[in-house]
């Protein structure tokens, strides 16, 4: 289920972005999330995990509008923990 476009306005480029992650590679790891992703984490929100820019792992959390458009409310850099803490789920 990818995402025809996406939302931004300050407020959620702000909670993307303040973690060190750049708009333009939350973008393409959602669009092209790779097999068993996006997981549904809740009643509108889905997950995705992806290589962002210099091949380092970020997380995505976003919501889906009724039109199919993705509006970004978490991004971050996987620090190796948490990608094997993911996995095993």
């Amino acid at each position: 289920m990818a995402p025809s476009d996406f939302r931004w306005i300050e407020w959620n480029i702000d909670q993307a972005t303040k973690h060190g992650c750049a708009v333009a590679e939350i973008e393409p790891v959602v669009r092209h999330a790779g097999r068993g992703f996006p997981l549904k984490i809740g009643d509108e929100k889905y997950l995705v995990q992806g290589r962002g820019i210099g091949d380092r792992m970020i997380e995505v959390i976003y919501l889906l509008d009724a039109d199919g458009t993705a509006f970004v409310i978490h991004a971050m850099p996987l620090i190796t923990r948490r990608r094997r803490g993911r996995r095993r789920k």
